[in-house]
């Protein structure tokens, strides 16, 4: 009788798995489909993006004439990056939903006491420099993230470099 019932618990997981997997993809789809424009230097510069924040649309006013170039650059940079960042927002709120949806599901945990949930596992991804290529912020930033990603193993086993391979533990033994 119990191994029915977990049966059909396992039965309603999958269920819910690939109704998961369906949406993850619906999601996924609308966001390919995303874009977003913004303007600067008074609406005489206008960037369009697509989802990936690339810019597939430049547009100049017809008084674009009356910036420096200098400024026409800013300008692109500004609004080009304003684009992006509509984009990011509304992804995050897109992931954000999904995100809602998801929480719904059994963890892993649930059904395999002590089994860590992927979850829980995936790492928060750094906020990317907007600061031109030579700016200082960036380079503080660079330096401060190589230290960040520092990886430290906890649980490690110590080897002996001095011994011959033969002596050590082989992963082919039995004991594994």
């Amino acid at each position: 009788m119990a191994n029915e019932a977990a049966k059909a618990r396992l039965a309603d997981l999958m269920d819910s798995v690939q109704a998961g997997i369906k949406s993850i993809q619906r999601a996924q789809h609308r966001q390919a489909q995303i874009m977003a424009s913004a303007s600067a230097a008074g609406k005489r510069v206008t960037v369009v993006v697509n989802a990936k924040g690339v810019v597939i649309e430049t547009r100049f006013s017809a008084d674009v004439d009356d910036l420096t170039y200098p400024e026409i650059a800013k300008a692109v940079t500004t609004a080009a990056q304003e684009a992006a960042a509509e984009v990011h927002r509304r992804t995050k709120e897109m992931v954000a939903e999904l995100t809602r949806e998801q929480s719904r599901l059994p963890r892993l945990s649930e059904f395999i006491p002590g089994m860590p949930d992927v979850q829980d596992m995936i790492p928060t991804a750094p906020e990317v420099s907007t600061e031109p290529p030579a700016a200082r912020a960036r380079a503080r930033a660079e330096l401060t993230d190589e230290a960040a990603t520092a990886l430290e193993f906890t649980s490690v086993e110590q080897f002996n470099h001095d011994e011959p391979p033969s002596a050590q533990p082989n992963v082919a033994e039995s004991g594994w």
